[in-house]
């Protein structure tokens, strides 16, 4: 084999290795076309959706941004009124505090002013009966010394006072 031959060999091999590459290249091309075809299709049907979807954005941002802002505010008026309610509620329980110190207070007073009161009722009831009972025992030693007195020669050996009649005699 002499040198001609062999370049004659290798240019033939070099032509068919770019033959098979530019096959090769016009296939991915082919394929890479009709990738393309079928996501620009699949674009275009999603396209309507992606337009309407949009537009209904564009129509219900304002109001959501106008739902946001009140929701906001009505918040800020809620913590407010809670702030409020706290401040009468701590006053309310302030006077009922104050109040039931006062009637606890009237009630102390009306119990001490009846016990007083019977106290006294029980003295000026019980005093006048104590004397009476004074009044009889004396009535009654009075008696019994009258009458022993009457008999002659005989001593009564029993004491003229009872032991109680000496707590009551006043």
């Amino acid at each position: 084999m002499n040198q001609e031959s062999l370049l004659i060999v290798f240019v033939a091999l070099t032509g068919v290795a770019v033959l098979l590459q530019a096959v090769i290249l016009l296939a991915l091309f082919v394929s890479l076309r009709k990738g393309l075809k079928t996501t620009q299709e699949q674009v275009e049907s999603i396209l309507p959706a992606v337009r309407e979807s949009r537009e209904f954005i564009n129509r219900i941002g304002p109001k959501i941004e106008t739902v946001a802002t009140d929701l906001a505010e009505i918040s800020q008026g809620l913590r407010a009124q809670g702030k409020e309610l706290e401040v009468v509620t701590m006053e309310v329980l302030e006077r009922v505090r104050r109040q039931s110190g006062r009637i606890d207070k009237m009630f102390t007073n009306m119990m001490d002013t009846a016990e007083r009161a019977s106290n006294i009722v029980g003295d000026v009831v019980t005093a006048p009966l104590r004397q009476l009972a004074a009044v009889a025992a004396a009535v009654k030693a009075a008696a019994g010394v009258l009458i022993s007195r009457n008999v002659p020669g005989e001593r009564d050996p029993r004491e003229t006072h009872a032991a109680a009649d000496k707590e009551m005699f006043v």
